[in-house]
Order: C-alpha cells, then sequence, then structure tokens
C-alpha cells in the first residue's frame, strides 16, 4: 500500500497508560482518528483488531490464537489483502478521517500529516499491520504489573455489577424467555484474580518486546512510571520519535496534564505489595 506518511502505532497491555500516552501526542499534534471510544482508540482499527482475533477463536484476554493467522501464509495474505481492498480504500475511513479529512484526502494513502492509532491488541496484530504498513513506527507502553493487575481487577469486579435496567431484567423471569441472556455473567474473567492479570500482563510484555528487537530504530519503548515522573523529557522524546513539529513551550504545556501522583499505587495497599513480593522475580524479569 503506497503511502504519503506512514502510520505510528502504539502497541502495550491494557491499563498500562496507552491511552494516556495517546491523548498527550493528540495534544502535540499526532492524528489518532475522528471516532473514538472512551480508551482513546480510534473505532475504525479497533474493529478490525476485534475481528481478527475474534476469528481465530482469540480475544483481548487470550490473544494468542492469533498465531495460527500469522503462520499460515496462504490465509495471513488473504487477511491483508481483504483489509486493503474492502477496508482501507472503502468509505469505512470516514470513521476515522472525519468527514473533513475524508472530504480532502479520501482515502488513509493521501495523508499527509503525522498519524497512527492506539490499540492494546496492535500488540498482537502488529505483524499484519506491518504487512500492511512496512515502514511503519511503533511505541510501546508498559507498566509495572501489579498496578496493571489490580486496574484489571477494579475493572472486572465492576462489570460484575448490574445496572438499573439489569435489575429490571433480572426481576421479571418471563423477559429471560423471550429474550436469554447473551453472554456470560463477567468479561474478562481471566483478570478477575491478581494472579490471572499478572500472566496477561507478562505475555503482553512478551510479545511486544518481540516486536522491538525485530524493529529496532523504528520502535521505541517507554516506561509509564518515567512519563509521570519525568513528563517534560519523555513527551520531547516521544513527539521527536512521531515527527512532530511542536515547539519546547507546547511540550511544557502539554506534559502540565501529567499527575505524577498514579505511579507506583500498589506501594500504597498492604495486599498488593504482598503480591508483588512474592512474585517479585517475574517482575524483575521484565524490567521491574
Amino acid at each position: 500500500m503506497t503511502l504519503r506518511r506512514s502510520p505510528l502505532i502504539i502497541i502495550g497491555m491494557h491499563r498500562s497508560g496507552t491511552s494516556l500516552v495517546t491523548r498527550l501526542l493528540e495534544m502535540l499534534g499526532l492524528f489518532v482518528g475522528a471516532k473514538k471510544d472512551g480508551n482513546h482508540e480510534a473505532s475504525f482499527f479497533h474493529r478490525i483488531n476485534e475481528w481478527l482475533i475474534g476469528q481465530c477463536g482469540g480475544s483481548w484476554e487470550h490473544p494468542q490464537p492469533i498465531q495460527y493467522l500469522l503462520e499460515n501464509e496462504a490465509i495471513r495474505k488473504r487477511t491483508t489483502d481483504y483489509i486493503i481492498r474492502y477496508l482501507l480504500r472503502s468509505p469505512r475511513t470516514i470513521s476515522f478521517l472525519g468527514a473533513t479529512k475524508y472530504l480532502r484526502y479520501r482515502t488513509l494513502s493521501n495523508l499527509d500529516v503525522a498519524w497512527g492509532w492506539k490499540s492494546p491488541l496492535n500488540t498482537y496484530t502488529l505483524p499484519l499491520w506491518l504487512d500492511i504498513f512496512p515502514d511503519a513506527k511503533v511505541i510501546h507502553i508498559y507498566r509495572h504489573g501489579v498496578d496493571v493487575a489490580n486496574s484489571l481487577r477494579t475493572r472486572a469486579r465492576r462489570q460484575t455489577q448490574r445496572t438499573p435496567r439489569q435489575e429490571i431484567y433480572y426481576r421479571l423471569k418471563f423477559l429471560h424467555w423471550v429474550r436469554p441472556k447473551a453472554g456470560g455473567f463477567m468479561g474478562g474473567m481471566r483478570c478477575a484474580s491478581l494472579e490471572g492479570g499478572l500472566s496477561l500482563w507478562d505475555d503482553y510484555l512478551r510479545e511486544a518486546r518481540r516486536h522491538l528487537s525485530a524493529l529496532q530504530g523504528r520502535a521505541l519503548e517507554a516506561r509509564y512510571e518515567d512519563l509521570l515522573a519525568q513528563p517534560y523529557r519523555v513527551l520531547h522524546e516521544l513527539a521527536s520519535f512521531c515527527g512532530l513539529p511542536v515547539s519546547e513551550t507546547a511540550i511544557a504545556q502539554v506534559a502540565e496534564q501529567v499527575k505524577m501522583e498514579r505511579a507506583y499505587a500498589y506501594l500504597g495497599n498492604p495486599e498488593l505489595q504482598a503480591f508483588a513480593n512474592r512474585v517479585a522475580e517475574r517482575l524483575r524479569a521484565l524490567s521491574y
């Protein structure tokens, strides 16, 4: 696929600061999509990533089945051809470009501004995106495993709580006869425990670093805690890597948006500290 400007692809484990970094880079001039969800993921690319993982029988909690697709040369080529021909070159891209940019550029190929997208699933689908965008650059964001595991566990617990609408559904038995419950009772079951969340963090981090090793100068890794401690320095490095023509004053202003108190949050919780001590060797193996 011939491009005027290759994209910047942001990868990293869920709850690791990829949303924060994406928002900050957007403030510095990186175009990351017109339509985004609450996690600052471009809906257009997010849907494609979910489709890629899902057609292999995987999910964000169990992304490894994507390897079956990656290892099948014929299916891999058919998949990327489909994405290029029927998705990236279709009017569907208005979801990513927005009406104004769509009228100006028509396709992603014509974009002449710094652009890219964020998705934790990029960590596993990256080889396919590099087939499509061979000159793309990659940023990997990572965070302390215990903080990630605790954030995932908190989210899983929150998802078990019924909404007012669900309470009505469960009180009226006949509704279940008309429309049986779709899906299970809780999303993110693997991450409902600290151990489950940490094991997923381990999987994502190792997968990301395999990519970084192969890409070398075309990839940059940033630690979430370093961003919180030294936002100006890390943002300056990220902006330079992305090729964003931004002033030092603008970087300093954006750096003021970063809240330092969220780094190593587990240290204020005895349960999490005890868990961190039990898994200290695993944490050290991945730079913590």
